[in-house]
């Protein structure tokens, strides 16, 4: 039987790499994931070995290609797709990293942040970038390398550096040296780059001190990205889509016409509205960025950004061990009686629309029969009501007030926090049946540069629904419980908002 073609996305989120072959018509094949270790060396501060990143990648591609292969199917290109923001500076030469990866949710160099919105740069940031000056972007991560690592700035100038997010690190890794590069997603979150022309902007490059010459070219999402180095898979395979996550998820969910929203529940979660070919600008301390960039034409989209969501689960399990599996969280939150419990999980700061990085979590409303139920139920709660405050910004920002919510990612296999969700946001919920969206837009993306697929908007009809959540809470209930949630905010900002 001759085999069928199909594409290997390559997930590499923050704490797992993923590896999915799909088929033609957005179907796994075959899967394989590894998580790897996460180091905190300071409070606020999280790393990655750069070289856990490629060897987990490496690993569960071969195992995902292997079993996709005994399934009859050959993945004929790749797609990758990447945790955000998290920045690595290497050896061009070597390739040997300079410094740890500094991970997304990193708070190091809040001071930084704090001293150039001080001194005014704030506005200039945000009209070039979308962003704002937060230690979450790429920029002064890459600077406290350069000002921290022995010889690093001078290596830098002299371009024998070079700087990527995680999806530049895998491909120059996956190519063997031979492609430094990234693609326009990647590229809007490291407040170098200016989102309207489109290129690296030289005036951000001078504000934040960094040298031209360890940056990535910038492609398009679906592009040619450069081959495998034919050792590593037994051929050599093109890289053709490159997105960061979310973005990735926004083509996975087929969200290509304005007002369409998809939120992912991973790690964090993050919410983007698709605004089609405008950059429109937030009054609310949203993040205006590049939804994905085909045929050098970017579309656009805003963006809710919560740091902290299947992380607050992770902590119950890891750090306070009152829970053994994340699954347990469903059956438990649905036993709980917590009535006034809030969980503000600001553990390396709160995102939008708060911004503030120096926030830490908190626990309010703890009465004697606060137990492990409740704390779980508080816990889940906190991501729906971080969700709604995203919505909201982008309903005001925007001027459209959306009734479906499209969600997808690790948590949305839970039926009680996605009735939680439709009840807290007063919005329709509706799962896909393939929930690994994020890896699936990346496989769209790779289809679509290599000829396997027409355009984006052709993918449509292979959107398909698995369930749907309708509010099932009357307003008044919903605004008492978003009112006491907003109290519990307040009290932890450390920003006087």
């Amino acid at each position: 039987m001759a085999d069928n073609n199909g594409i290997l996305a390559i997930d590499q989120g923050t704490t797992s790499s993923r590896a999915i072959v799909f088929d033609l018509e957005g179907h796994i094949v075959a899967t394989a994931q590894e998580e790897f270790s996460q180091h905190y060396p300071h409070s606020g501060w999280v790393e990655h070995e750069p070289q856990d990143l490629i060897d987990t990648t490496l690993d569960t591609s071969r195992r995902a290609l292997k079993a996709a292969k005994a399934a009859g199917v050959h993945a004929c290109t790749i797609g990758i797709t990447n945790q955000r923001e998290t920045t690595i500076v290497w050896d061009q030469r070597t390739g040997e990293p300079v410094h740890n990866a500094i991970v997304w949710q990193d708070r190091r160099t809040a001071e930084r942040c704090a001293a150039l919105k001080a001194a005014g740069h704030e506005a200039m940031v945000a009209e070039r970038t979308g962003l704002l000056l937060d230690p979450y972007f790429a920029a002064t991560k890459i600077a406290w390398i350069l000002d921290n690592v022995r010889g690093a700035r001078e290596r830098a100038r002299k371009g024998e550096l070079a700087f990527g997010t995680v999806d530049t690190w895998l491909l120059w890794r996956l190519t063997g040296g031979r492609s430094h590069a990234t693609d326009a997603t990647n590229a809007s979150r490291t407040l170098l780059f200016n989102i309207h022309r489109q290129a690296w902007d030289d005036d951000l490059l001078s504000l934040f001190d960094i040298p031209a010459a360890i940056l990535p070219e910038v492609l398009d999402s679906a592009d040619d990205f450069g081959t495998t180095d034919p050792e590593l898979f037994g051929s050599a395979l093109p890289v053709e889509g490159i997105a960061g996550d979310q973005h990735a998820a926004v083509v996975g969910q087929c969200c290509f016409r304005p007002g369409m929203i998809k939120s992912t529940y991973g790690t964090g979660c993050f919410a983007l509205m698709n605004t089609g070919d405008t950059a429109v600008p937030s009054q609310n301390r949203m993040l205006t960025t590049t939804a994905y960039r085909i045929n050098g034409q970017p579309t656009y989209a805003l963006e809710g950004a919560i740091f902290i969501a299947g992380a607050a689960i992770q902590w119950l399990r890891d750090e306070l061990g009152i829970i053994a599996h994340a699954s347990q969280s469903e059956g438990l939150a649905n036993d709980a009686e917590a009535e006034g419990l809030y969980m503000v999980p600001a553990f390396t700061g709160l995102g939008a629309p708060w911004w503030d990085p120096n926030a830490r979590g908190a626990i309010f409303g703890l009465t004697r029969n606060t137990g492990v139920a409740e704390f779980v139920h508080a816990a889940l709660d906190s991501v729906c009501l971080q969700t709604g405050d995203l919505l909201e910004a982008m309903a005001d920002d925007s001027q459209t007030k959306q009734a479906t919510l499209r969600v997808d990612g690790g948590m949305v296999a839970n039926n009680w926090l996605l009735q939680r969700l439709a009840d807290l946001t007063g919005l329709d919920v509706e799962r896909p049946k393939v929930i690994e969206t994020t890896a699936l837009g990346a496989a769209y993306l790779a289809g679509l540069q290599h000829g396997l697929y027409q355009s984006l908007e052709s993918l449509e009809s292979q959107w398909s629904l698995d369930d749907r959540f309708k509010p099932a809470i009357s307003h008044q209930a919903r605004e008492h419980i978003v009112e006491g949630w907003h109290d519990a905010v307040r009290r932890t900002l450390t920003t006087g908002r």
